[in-house]
C-alpha cells in the first residue's frame, strides 16, 4: 500500500466501469470512529470487518464471521484499505471482477479503543477495542498470527473478550441474516441483478415492498449454483494419507484448529470434471460402493483436485453411524435412497488444478478447500473447524456420544504419514483388532458366541482378549459365513488355555472395530462391544494405539524408582514413589509448560529436610532421556544445560533426588528467543496473602492496558506468578529492558505498595515485583512442579476469577494430581498460559 495514496491497492484491483463499488479518496467520517461489518459472499462467504483508521477504513476478511463466545477465535485475513463511502454499499459485484458476489451490510455502528490503546497498536500486531454496533458490542480483541516464511498476507484472530455482551454459541452468525440497512437477505441482495435497487435515500422500509417482485425475477435464487465449466484434465492419483496420532489431553493455544472425528471410512477423493474416483486409505478403488457420492461430487464440475475426506451414514439419531454405514455397504450403495444416504466431508486439500499443496499450512489448505466447494451441496459438506476451544468441541463430541476431535497445528504442512501435527482425541476407547478365532455357543440361535481378538506388535499378533456383544441377527449370519471360509485347524497365535479351550481358529484376515472400556492388566479388552468389520483396513496393519501425553509420547512403562519409601517431605509423610507418581500423572500437562526449555532441578538427595542444591549443567547419570544443549556464557565458553521434552525424562530426574524443575523463559531449541515473562510477586514477611493477590490483580490490569493477556499461577510458596507468553521475535536485552521498566514504573507510582529492588531492607512492607527472571539464564519454577516445603506443595495455575477463594500459594500439594488434571480440563483454566501476543514496544 502506497503511503502516499492509502488506496491505491484498492483502486488498482477494480473496474469501476463495471462494478458498482465506490471509488474513492482518504476521507474521514465525522466522528472518525466509523465501524461496519459487510457480509460477502465471493468466492467463498466471509464477513468483512471493517474500521475506521486515518480516513479509510481498516478491513479483515473473518472467514467464519464474527462469534460473540470468548471461546471460538475466528481467523481474520488483512486486506487492502477501503474507502469511507465503502461503508453505505451493499449490492452484487459482477462475478468476473475481483470480489465477485454478493455484499450486505450486516453491521454498523462505533468503535474506539479500550483506554490507554490506539489505532496505533495495529502496527505492533494487537488491537483491544470496544464496539457499538446494532449486532457487535463490548470488548473485542485482534491478534496477528506469527507469519510462516514466504507468507504474503497478514493472518490475525478475532475474539470476543468475556463480559456482559459475550455468550456461549454462534448466535450472530447463525441468526442475524438480514441487512441493518435495507432489511433484504443475501438471496434478495442478490436478485437486484440491475442494480435497481440502490440504497441511495431509501431505507429499509421501501426494500420490503419491492422484494418478493425481485426474487421473482432471479432465475439463480435458491438454486445451486452453475456447474464449473468442464476440464478434461486426468484427475489426480492416489497418494498417501496424513494419519493421526493417538493423545489423551486437547492440545491447547491459538496454535491449533479442531475437527469433529467423523465415525465412518476415511477416503480420498480425486475429480477432474465428470472424473471422479474415490479410494480408500490403503488406495484401494471404490467409486463403484460410492456411486451416488461420486455422481455429486462430478456434477459439481471441479478442477483436478485431490481431497482427503471421511464417508459417514447418519444413524436413527442423525449423528454419523459406524453400524449404519456397514449396513448400507452391505446392502450396496447403488441406490440414492433416503436409507442409504451417505456424506462425504470434506477436510483437507492436497492437488489444485496441477499444483501440489501439501506444502501449504493446514489453515491456507483448509481455506482453499472451502473456497474450491463453496457451490457444494449436501452430500457433499466442508467440514467445520475451531481455533482454540478444543476442549468445549470435545464435551459437545461426548455429549453427543460421538467418536471424538481431530486436533491440528493450523501452520503444519501435510504428511503422508503418521505424526504428532494432528492428534485424535477420543471419548471413548476405540481401536482396530484382527479377529483370530471363535467360541461356540450354546444357543441354536447364535452361530457363535464370541470372536477371539488379536493385534499385531512386534511383527507378532498379541491375543487380546474376546467380544461378545453388540451383533444382530444380520451381523451375525454374514460373519459366520466369512469365518467359515478363512477357517484352521491350529491357533495363529498364543492364546491362554482358558480362552483357547473350545476356540475355532480362521485365518487372520478379518478386522474388526471394537469399543471397549479399558485394558486389563494383562492386556485384554474389558466390557467389549462389536462396531463392525473394516474392510478399508489391511490384517497386517492392526497394531495398538497408546495414546500420548499431549503431542509428546508418554512412557509405555515408568522409570524404575529406587528406594520408593523413603521419605522425602518429613512433615507431611509424602515419599519419593508418592512424588514420581505425581509427577508420572501430571506430566502430560507439565511438559507443555516444560519440555523444550534449559532447566535447573532443585536436587534433594536425602530428603527436603537434608542439603538441597540447584543444578543446572549436565554431570551424567541421569538417563537417555534428559537431554543437553550448549549454551554459550558470558565468558564465551559452551556449557551443556539441561532440559527434557517428555515424561520418562521427568522420571529420570525425580529417580536422581530432584524435587523442583526450574525452567527458562525460552526454548531450548532457541535460546536467544524469550517467550514468556514473568513477575514474581514476593511479599514481606510482614504482609497477607490478600495485598498478594491485589498486587496480583493488579499488575494484570496494567498489562491489559499495554496489550497483554496473563495468566496466575500459585507459586507453591509465598508468592503469585503473573505470566505472560509473548511471541518470540526479539532479544533478551529488550525482553529483559521491558520487565524492568514496567516493573519500576509500578513501583513509581505507588511506593508503598511495590518495590521493583531486590534489597531485603527496601522491602519492608512491601510487595518485591521480581521481573530478573525475565533475564538471560535466569529461571522461574514450571507450572506443576512441586515444591520442596513443607507439605510438599505445587505451583498451580489459577483462573483470575477464582485468585480471591485462596488463602495462601500452596493450596495444592502432590497429593492433588487427580483434581489438578480435572480442573485443567475445566473451561476456566482452557488454554491457561498460551496467547499470541507480541511484546509492546512501551
Amino acid at each position: 500500500m502506497s503511503k502516499a495514496d492509502p488506496l491505491a491497492d484498492y483502486n488498482a484491483k477494480r473496474d469501476f466501469a463495471k462494478t458498482a463499488e465506490p471509488a474513492g479518496e482518504a476521507k474521514g467520517s465525522d466522528d472518525g470512529n466509523l465501524f461496519i461489518v459487510q457480509k460477502h459472499d465471493a468466492t467463498r462467504l466471509h464477513w468483512d470487518l471493517r474500521l475506521e483508521t486515518d480516513g479509510v477504513l481498516t478491513s479483515w476478511a473473518v472467514t467464519k464471521g464474527p462469534s460473540p463466545d470468548p471461546d471460538d477465535k475466528r481467523l481474520a485475513v488483512r486486506t487492502e484499505d477501503h474507502p469511507l463511502a465503502y461503508a453505505e454499499f451493499e449490492g452484487t459485484i459482477p462475478r468476473a471482477e475481483y470480489g465477485g458476489g454478493s455484499v450486505m451490510l450486516w453491521d454498523k455502528g462505533t468503535w474506539e479503543p479500550i483506554a490507554g490503546k490506539s489505532a496505533k497498536d495495529l502496527a505492533e500486531g494487537h488491537l483491544h477495542f470496544v464496539l457499538h454496533g446494532e449486532r457487535m458490542k463490548g470488548e473485542w480483541l485482534l491478534v496477528r498470527m506469527k507469519p510462516r516464511k514466504g507468507e504474503k498476507r497478514e493472518n490475525w484472530l478475532l475474539r470476543k473478550i468475556r463480559d456482559e455482551y459475550a455468550e456461549e454459541g454462534d448466535r450472530l452468525v447463525e441468526h442475524c441474516l438480514t441487512s441493518v440497512l435495507t432489511g433484504r437477505s443475501m438471496a434478495e441482495i442478490a436478485a437486484d441483478k440491475e442494480g435497481r435497487f440502490a440504497l441511495e435515500g431509501k431505507d429499509g422500509k421501501d426494500f420490503k415492498a419491492q422484494m418478493k417482485a425481485a426474487a421473482e425475477h432471479n432465475a439463480d435464487a435458491g438454486k445451486p449454483a452453475r456447474k464449473r465449466q468442464k476440464t478434461p484434465d486426468k484427475p489426480p492419483i492416489f497418494r498417501a494419507l496424513q494419519l493421526a496420532t493417538l493423545v489423551d489431553e486437547v492440545p491447547a493455544g491459538n496454535g491449533w484448529m479442531h475437527e469433529i472425528k467423523f465415525d465412518g471410512y476415511r477416503a480420498l477423493v480425486s475429480a477432474a470434471g465428470e472424473v471422479v474416483r474415490v479410494y480408500t486409505r490403503n488406495g484401494h478403488d471404490w467409486t463403484d460402493k460410492f456411486g451416488p457420492l461420486a455422481q455429486h461430487v462430478a456434477a459439481l464440475g471441479l478442477p483436478p483436485c485431490l481431497i482427503d475426506g471421511e464417508i459417514v451414514a447418519r444413524g436413527n439419531d442423525g449423528n454419523p453411524d459406524f453400524s449404519t454405514l456397514q449396513a448400507v455397504l452391505k446392502r450396496g450403495h447403488g441406490s440414492q435412497s433416503q436409507a442409504d444416504a451417505l456424506d462425504f466431508h470434506a477436510f483437507d486439500l492436497l492437488e489444485l488444478d496441477g499444483r501440489d499443496l501439501t506444502g501449504l499450512a493446514n489453515i491456507e489448505r483448509k481455506e482453499r478447500l472451502e473456497a474450491l466447494l463453496r457451490d457444494a451441496r449436501p452430500p457433499i459438506h466442508v467440514a467445520d473447524h475451531v481455533i482454540g476451544a478444543g476442549e468445549k468441541l470435545l464435551r459437545a463430541m461426548c455429549d453427543a456420544r460421538q467418536e471424538g476431535i481431530i486436533s491440528k497445528r493450523i501452520d503444519a504442512p501435510y504428511r503422508g504419514r503418521r505424526s504428532k501435527s494432528w492428534v485424535k482425541v477420543k471419548c471413548t476407547n476405540r481401536q482396530e483388532f484382527v479377529i483370530v478365532g471363535w467360541s461356540q455357543s450354546t444357543s441354536k440361535a447364535r452361530p457363535f458366541a464370541s470372536l477371539l481378538l488379536a493385534q499385531h506388535k512386534g511383527g507378532e499378533l498379541a491375543y487380546k482378549g474376546k467380544v461378545g456383544t453388540g451383533f444382530d441377527a444380520d451381523t451375525l449370519d454374514d460373519l459366520s459365513s466369512k469365518l467359515a471360509r478363512i477357517a484352521r485347524k491350529t491357533p495363529p497365535l498364543d492364546v491362554p488355555k482358558s480362552d483357547a479351550r473350545g476356540a475355532h481358529w480362521v485365518t487372520p484376515r478379518l478386522v474388526a472395530e471394537i469399543a471397549f472400556a479399558e485394558f486389563t492388566a494383562e492386556g485384554r479388552v474389558r466390557h467389549a462391544s462389536f462396531l463392525g468389520l473394516r474392510t478399508d483396513k489391511d490384517a497386517d496393519e492392526v497394531t495398538p494405539e497408546q495414546a500420548q501425553a499431549g503431542a509428546k509420547a508418554a512412557p509405555e512403562t515408568k522409570v524404575a524408582i529406587s528406594s520408593r519409601d523413603r521419605v522425602v517431605f518429613p512433615d507431611s509423610g509424602q515419599t519419593k514413589g508418592q512424588l514420581a507418581d505425581y509427577y508420572y500423572s501430571i506430566a502430560p500437562l507439565m511438559l507443555a509448560f516444560a519440555a523444550d526449555r534449559p532447566i535447573s532441578l532443585v536436587r534433594c538427595p536425602q530428603g527436603r529436610a537434608k542439603k538441597c542444591f540447584f543444578q543446572k549443567h549436565d554431570s551424567g547419570g541421569f538417563g537417555d532421556h534428559v537431554r543437553k544443549v550448549p549454551i554459550t556464557e558470558k565468558d564465551g565458553s559452551a556449557e551443556d544445560y539441561l532440559y527434557i521434552d517428555d515424561a520418562v525424562g521427568i522420571l529420570q530426574c525425580v529417580q536422581m533426588g530432584t524435587i523442583e524443575f526450574h525452567g527458562w523463559g525460552s526454548r531450548a531449541s532457541a535460546v536467544e528467543k524469550p517467550d514468556r515473562l514473568i513477575f514474581d510477586l514476593d511479599p514481606d514477611e510482614g504482609l497477607d496473602f490478600r495485598d498478594v493477590k491485589q498486587a496480583a490483580t493488579d499488575i494484570r490490569d496494567r498489562l491489559r492496558d499495554i496489550g497483554l493477556t496473563s495468566f496466575a499461577m500459585l507459586s507453591g510458596g509465598k508468592g503469585v506468578h503473573v505470566v505472560a507468553p509473548v511471541l518470540p521475535g526479539h532479544g533478551w536485552d529488550v525482553h529483559k529492558d521491558f520487565a524492568r521498566r514496567f516493573s519500576e514504573a509500578l513501583a513509581l507510582a505507588e511506593p508503598d505498595r511495590f518495590t521493583a529492588t531486590m534489597s531485603k531492607a527496601k522491602r519492608k512492607g512491601k510487595i518485591f515485583i521480581d521481573w530478573l527472571r525475565n533475564q538471560r539464564g535466569a529461571t522461574a519454577v514450571v507450572p506443576y512442579s512441586a515444591r520442596a516445603r513443607s507439605g510438599a506443595p505445587v505451583a498451580a495455575p489459577i483462573a483470575w476469577n477464582e485468585l480471591s477463594g485462596f488463602d495462601g500459594a500452596d493450596a495444592f500439594s502432590i497429593d492433588d494430581a487427580d483434581k489438578l488434571l480435572k480442573r485443567a480440563r475445566s473451561k476456566s483454566l482452557a488454554g491457561w498460559g498460551f496467547a499470541d501476543q507480541k511484546l509492546p514496544d512501551v
